[in-house]
């Protein structure tokens, strides 16, 4: 039996081209069907639905044979232990610095002041503004990473930017881009030398169908 983890949303959407062109098709919806074992029409491959950030930890510890997480969760929880042979180039956005609309930045940040941040990326936060010498209190949160600046709670959010909408919508600003972040296909080392021969047929699949729609 292969297993694959997967967290719903986009990166399910846009996997399933990948995992049709390996000849697996899922077949109940993750958004309607309550179960978290989802079935394919192949008896020996599985899907489980976990939440996002949990895929990594799931491959990790055998739970899952293989699976599909952003670089961004990879970086922020670590990748001990799997083998990443694919940037899949899905769910593509970045990771960006972003303010009120009258707050400046610039200046706060020639200035040498002192910012606060909210954000989920903490280590990634983290790493970039000491990169940049700039001192900051980091403030973690799970959610609504917008509503922060708007009551006065830091100064600046950490944050996934697809279209930008969500911060326009807010009136936030992207005042700094911190880096691409697209989706990985992440391997049990373990399950990749034990089930060579169902797990590698799968890898090339998708290295063929990403090579196609570059």
């Amino acid at each position: 039996m292969i297993t694959i983890a997967l967290s719903k949303g986009r990166i399910f959407e846009e996997t399933l081209p990948l995992l049709k062109a390996a000849g697996i098709e899922v077949l109940e919806d993750p958004d309607t069907s309550r179960k978290l074992i989802l079935t394919t029409n192949q008896p020996d491959v599985r899907v489980l639905v976990v939440r996002a950030t949990d895929v990594p930890t799931y491959v990790q510890y055998g739970g899952a044979d293989m699976g599909i997480t952003g670089k961004d969760t990879l970086l922020e929880h670590g990748s001990q232990g799997l083998y990443q042979p694919l940037d899949l180039h899905i769910a593509q956005c970045r990771i960006s610095v972003a303010v009120r609309s009258d707050f400046d930045y610039k200046t706060a940040v020639k200035k040498g002041s002192r910012l606060t941040v909210a954000t989920k990326y903490v280590a990634i936060a983290r790493e970039f503004f000491a990169s940049k010498g700039v001192h900051v209190d980091l403030i973690k949160l799970y959610g609504s990473m917008e509503l922060a600046p708007l009551v006065g709670m830091a100064d600046a959010i950490v944050d996934l930017v697809s279209t930008g909408n969500t911060l326009k919508a807010n009136h936030l600003v992207e005042v700094e881009h911190i880096m691409d972040i697209t989706s990985r296909l992440v391997v049990n080392q373990a399950a990749l030398k034990l089930k060579q021969a169902q797990i590698r047929p799968i890898i090339d699949a998708f290295e063929s169908a990403v090579g196609a729609s570059q």
